[in-house]
């Protein structure tokens, strides 16, 4: 980059943006890459950086670029609102906030639903923690190991993935349960009927440890930051009918699953539908498609257990409302779940066939256009992170120990974006391999 003189803009670097960033913002602020990348413009499923490369994003600001990069529908919309007014708050009445609220309450299954927005995921689950703390009138929450839910104190507080629960501290007692990882544990050896069964033994016994009156259970139906790994189909439909014996409430977080992501189901609580919907569900991501948008959805009883006055400043502005609105026409018209499935689908099974011949792949897992790939050991996925975006692909990572890949791209991907980027993922794991096995040769020699 240079000035209109032609000296070079010293200011305005790449090396000076990350300077600048590393001495105002946090140290505990993290970014991808050994050296980052600034993003400043994408088209469909693809984004560039500030040095123009192009990239194939396969994991849409962390799930929420939901449709694609630069949707027109969307920006037309945002665009029009712009024009009109940017903000009110719920002390006024709001066309566009009660048009979503009606759609998203008639697709989420839960009978009599009302809905709150907030401004993210981590709002979202405060709040619901808040109705479900008020309505049964305690302070206990189960939760799943290796879940997260937010980075706020009270959802940190739930969070059973250690590596991003920065303090003990809580105004909640949490109790942690069995069901979140198929794949290791003390139930990993078990057929999943077995495996739940197990499952649903350990939360009676939690439940006889608690001593009080359970709040409610909250659970990813697929958990995100946990590295994309869930238990089997009907483990959380089994939960609830010991919830629903206790009276506790189901708080579903759909934050990651929601939308028709995993392209079997719109919701990932539909894959444990059986003993009926949950009392809670919140969201957040997608519907924005990178507009700061969440909600709340709660059985009326529920919804309007609080006594206190509460509005919300940003939750529900004129203009997330009408981009989520275009966003959710456009999902829903196009059949982005069906496409979420179908090329989630092949995109799966190339993946399957390339980390059957490398043994630093440990596990691919995850269901539609969210899916995971367990690595041996964490400095593998730093490795394939790097030598992915060094290909053109950006990709995710998460994982108790950060050693697992996420994949999670625009629901609108192609089939040959899908085989493009499988075959990038390919050579980069190869790499990956390659680089570890050199460095277990040198020290076997040593």
């Amino acid at each position: 980059m240079a000035t209109a003189t032609g000296t070079p803009d010293l200011k305005n670097s790449h090396a000076a943006l990350h300077s600048r960033h590393l001495a105002v913002l946090p140290d505990w602020l993290a970014t991808y890459y050994q050296e980052p990348i600034e993003l400043t413009h994408g088209e469909g499923r693809h984004v560039w950086d500030a040095e123009g490369n192009r990239y194939l994003d396969f994991f849409g600001g962390i799930l929420t670029t939901m449709t694609a990069h630069a949707l027109p529908e969307v920006t037309a919309a945002v665009r029009e609102q712009a024009g009109k007014i940017l903000h009110s708050s719920t002390l006024y009445l709001s066309r566009q906030a009660v048009d979503l609220a009606e759609r998203i309450a008639r697709l989420s299954g839960i009978p009599d639903a009302r809905v709150f927005f907030t401004t993210s995921g981590t709002e979202a689950n405060d709040t619901a923690l808040l109705l479900a703390t008020t309505y049964r009138r305690s302070n206990q929450i189960l939760a799943l190991r290796n879940s997260y839910h937010g980075r706020s104190f009270t959802s940190i507080g739930i969070t059973g993935n250690t590596a991003w629960s920065p303090t003990s501290l809580s105004p909640l007692q949490t109790l942690y349960v069995h069901g979140g990882v198929r794949s290791r544990g003390p139930y990993a050896h078990l057929s999943d009927a077995e495996f739940t069964a197990a499952c649903v033994a350990d939360l009676e016994d939690i439940l006889g440890q608690a001593n009080g009156q359970v709040a409610a259970l909250i659970a990813e139906p697929i958990q995100g930051v946990g590295g994309f790994t869930c238990g089997p189909d009907g483990l959380l439909a089994a939960f609830k009918r010991v919830l629903d014996r206790h009276g506790i409430l189901w708080i579903t977080d759909e934050v990651q699953t929601g939308w028709g992501r995993t392209g079997d189901h719109f919701w990932g609580w539909q894959a444990h539908a059986e003993s009926g919907p949950p009392d809670i569900l919140t969201f957040a991501k997608g519907i924005g498609n990178g507009l700061s948008m969440g909600g709340v959805v709660a059985r009326a009883e529920v919804m309007n257990s609080l006594t206190a006055n509460s509005i919300s400043t940003f939750g529900g502005s004129p203009i997330t409302t009408a981009g989520a609105l275009a966003n959710l026409t456009y999902l829903i018209d196009h059949d982005l779940q069906g496409n979420a499935r179908r090329v989630g689908g092949l995109l799966r099974s190339r993946l399957e066939a390339i980390a059957a011949a490398l043994p630093v792949v440990t596990e691919v897992r995850g269901r539609g256009l969210m899916l995971g790939i367990e690595l041996a050991e964490p400095a593998a996925a730093n490795l394939v992170l790097e030598a992915a975006r060094a290909g053109g692909l950006l990709v995710g990572k998460g994982g108790r120990a950060g050693d697992a890949l996420r994949i999670a791209p625009p629901l609108s991907l192609t089939i040959a974006e899908a085989e493009e980027g499988a075959a990038i993922l390919e050579d980069a794991l190869k790499q990956a391999q390659s680089q570890l096995d050199s460095a277990g040769s040198r020290g076997g020699a040593a």
